[in-house]
């Protein structure tokens, strides 16, 4: 690993492990991420530590486990007590460390300020854009959360922008008709015909053009973090009119869903073509970066990683969102390229989001200390031949543990969605979360002969069953 090198992280949001291009099972156009992956480490079997915004970005800033983050939904800001890892780099490494887009480090308050500026240094920036994602914006811009609410005034810079370019209304007034159908056929899961807004007002083209002005405004004399956070490619799948057509005409057929629910074929197929073209338009913004880091010098000596927060089930096992234990919605991409980085493709190898945190504290030469993330950095540069042996993510009642190919699910119940589940014990109660564990009997998944998870084979594997609960048990104590 080069000395210091600055590091470039692109962060989606609700972004699917398997909808990339280097996945040949899924006709997405990914190839600036493909050319990463080729040239640095991919991921397959990563997973996020919590498939939740809120927890699962808590997760990665402190780097503590779902159980330890302190933000167990969205009713708990982050601690401001607990030092995040961009405040270490800022502090104790001298990086200019700089976001944009949804942190979601806020998300319970929702306190961005109209400048994008508030918190920024107690979370451990040293400048940066903070933003509303999709649905914070329409309830923060309106006077109820509800069909028929009016547009007020914008809370954050995002929608700042719109109203300076007289669009903050109609972008209010189409997420309203995609969240109840007000004058349209759909929901916020189904609908999808083009947002009204042109290319520059687009939520995601906004954000990558922050991006690219703290990176234009970054001193010269230190070395950067950056990461941008975008709002896709989670739901509503309100694309653009260009991006509308980049899968279709001719229609580009999508895999179909497992075991899929109530939603017909066709509208299933529409809604997994705007995602990719979310996918996408994500993609050609990692090109421009990339063509920025040449034109500044500096792309030999920048590592570049590309994760997300959590999945996307995308109607498979008749869900939508995330929240649930199988891997559309724990699952994500992760590639790391870069200065050191071994050229290793595709690896089966294990890997947590929660890992970018000592990752990126190890490239700046910090000691991560004492933390639930591990560095990646020896798997990285070739060192090891290993990372770890199994993998945890949770929300809620449920744990899983993911050794790569086996996947342990404790707490949660087939029959029934994973929004439906929310409620059955208070994530704040570790009695009512630890019997909701223990009440339910253990789900294992082998997925390598099931990818789609659709068979338990608990009572098959019983030694498996115990070592993956060993695991649980590590992070959680005795079930």
């Amino acid at each position: 690993m080069s000395d210091r090198p600055n590091v470039l992280f692109f962060f989606p949001d609700q972004h699917r492990h398997d909808w990339v291009g280097f996945d040949d099972t899924v006709p997405v156009e990914t190839p600036t991420l493909d050319a990463l992956a080729s040239e640095g480490v991919a991921f397959r079997n990563a997973v996020c530590p919590s498939p939740l915004c809120g927890p699962s970005r808590a997760c990665l800033a402190s780097g503590s486990e779902y159980d330890s983050c302190g933000v167990r939904d969205h009713s708990a800001d982050y601690p401001y007590a607990d030092r995040t890892y961009f405040g270490r780099l800022r502090d104790e490494a001298g990086y200019h460390v700089m976001g944009c887009g949804k942190f979601d480090l806020q998300k319970h308050s929702g306190d961005w300020g109209i400048d994008g500026k508030n918190n920024l240094a107690v979370n451990g920036f040293s400048d940066g854009v903070n933003s509303a994602g999709y649905w914070d914006a329409f309830g923060s811009t309106t006077d109820e959360w509800a069909a028929g609410a009016t547009y007020t005034e914008p809370a954050d810079p995002y929608v700042d922008y719109l109203a300076d370019h007289g669009l903050a209304e109609a972008h209010i007034d189409d997420l309203e008709r995609r969240r109840w159908g007000v004058g349209e056929p759909g929901t916020d899961v189904d609908a999808t015909f083009p947002t009204p807004l042109p290319e520059h007002a687009y939520c995601d083209n906004w954000i990558a053009r922050q991006g690219l002005s703290l990176l234009e405004d970054a001193p010269g004399d230190r070395p950067w973090h950056l990461v941008v956070n975008f709002a896709g490619p989670h739901n509503p799948w309100d694309v653009t009119e260009e991006m509308h057509g980049w899968y279709r005409d001719p229609d580009v057929d999508f895999p179909e869903r497992v075991d899929p629910g109530e939603m017909d074929a066709d509208t299933a197929q529409a809604v997994r073509r705007n995602y990719a073209a979310m996918v996408e338009n994500i993609d050609r913004w990692l090109a421009r970066y990339l063509d920025e880091l040449e034109a500044r010098g500096e792309r030999e000596n920048t590592l570049i990683v590309f994760a997300s927060d959590h999945g996307e089930m995308l109607g498979d096992h008749g869900q939508w969102y995330k929240r649930s234990p199988y891997q559309p919605s724990v699952g994500v991409p992760l590639v790391v390229a870069g200065p050191g980085v071994r050229s290793r493709g595709v690896v089966d190898e294990p890997a947590s989001v929660l890992d970018l945190h000592a990752t990126f504290l190890d490239a700046a030469g910090v000691d991560p200390g004492e933390t639930d993330s591990r560095s990646l950095l020896p798997y990285l540069t070739g060192e090891t031949d290993g990372h770890r042996d199994a993998v945890y993510s949770g929300i809620g009642n449920w744990r899983l543990a993911f050794d790569g190919r086996y996947k342990l699910v404790r707490g949660y119940d087939t029959n029934r969605t994973a929004n439906d589940q929310v409620g059955d014990a208070d994530p704040w109660d570790e009695a009512e979360t630890k019997y909701a564990i223990r009440d339910r009997g253990p789900i294992l998944f082998d997925l390598e002969s099931d990818p789609g998870e659709t068979e338990n084979v608990a009572g098959d594997h019983p030694d498996v069953v115990a070592d993956l609960t060993a695991h649980i048990e590590t992070l959680r104590g005795p079930q």
